[in-house]
């Protein structure tokens, strides 16, 4: 492909959540960091919503990679689970062996069981959920009956509940109030600005191996970040066509004309009339007004 015509040693905008890409910076950086601050204050649920393609899951996975053997991690990338699916994620994410008959109430013993061992070797277990917002209700009370599990001093578990902004519309049920008492800390992610879509593009290709001169200038950045809306799966969606055009051309600089082929590809793109024909449907518009105004005044 591209990779050798720009010298890079692995694809710089995959979709796949690469934590060796993890751009630690803005709204993902002060995310990060009200997570850590949060898990080590040990209390009640944690939230994290954002819009579809903003990063939850690749910020999900680099918390997973930071947390050291102070804590126990389970993952769950899928929750859309009944009560009983969910209990057995759990037990199966912290080892617990159990017949696969095991009843409900057996399985909540072995659990707190499992919870209360590694509390007494100062242990902190944190439940991840990703997708949250697709968990049914019944799920995420049962869930929060999980949470009861405590000592005199701290819980034994923590949650932590990636999810798009669904999730908070869920939340807003009055039935589901008591584990919206429950979220402790909660943070929204927002896409990319237009100073940080620079350095997003460049951090990704440096990672790569690219160590050349600016590849998108800035003329192209401001265009890629008015088609991305500084999502950044479209940004990286954007910017592997732009390479595969520029490639194509034999060129080894992204111009205006390479990302206009990327976006007329690319779904979820709003596309943007040409400056020409605007002022064309604009002066057509008007010609239609202005002659119903004349038909209108002279009408009988």
């Amino acid at each position: 492909m591209y990779l050798q015509h720009f010298g890079l040693h692995e694809p710089p905008f995959t979709l796949t959540p690469d934590t060796g890409f993890f751009f630690n910076h803005g709204s993902h950086q002060e995310a990060l960091h009200v997570l850590l601050v949060a898990l080590q204050g040990g209390e009640g649920f944690i939230k994290v919503t954002g819009e579809v393609g903003t990063g939850k899951t690749l910020l999900c996975r680099q918390l997973l990679k930071l947390l050291d053997e102070d804590y126990v991690t389970a993952y769950v990338p899928n929750p859309f689970l009944n009560p009983t699916a969910l209990r057995m994620a759990l037990a199966d994410e912290l080892d617990i062996r159990y017949a696969r008959n095991t009843g409900q109430h057996r399985l909540l013993q072995l659990i707190t069981e499992r919870l209360l061992a590694l509390g007494a070797e100062g242990k902190q277990v944190v439940l991840l959920l990703d997708e949250a917002q697709a968990m049914p209700d019944e799920t995420l009370e049962a869930l929060r009956l999980l949470t009861n599990l405590e000592t005199e001093k701290h819980k034994l578990l923590q949650v932590v509940l990636f999810g798009q902004p669904e999730l908070d519309t869920r939340l807003r049920q009055r039935k589901l109030r008591q584990l919206r008492q429950r979220i402790v800390f909660s943070y929204r992610l927002a896409p990319l600005d237009r100073r940080s879509i620079g350095s997003y593009v460049q951090h990704r290709l440096q990672v790569a191996g690219y160590r050349g001169t600016a590849v998108f200038g800035t003329r192209v950045l401001k265009q890629l970040h008015r088609d991305s809306r500084g999502i950044p799966r479209l940004v990286n969606l954007l910017c592997h066509k732009s390479l595969m055009a520029a490639y194509g051309a034999g060129c080894t600089q992204i111009r205006p004309v390479h990302l206009r082929r990327a976006a007329l590809d690319t779904e979820d793109i709003v596309h943007r009339k040409p400056r020409r024909l605007a002022f064309l449907s604009g002066l057509v518009g008007l010609l239609a007004l202005t002659s119903a105004g004349w038909l209108y005044a002279f009408s009988p």
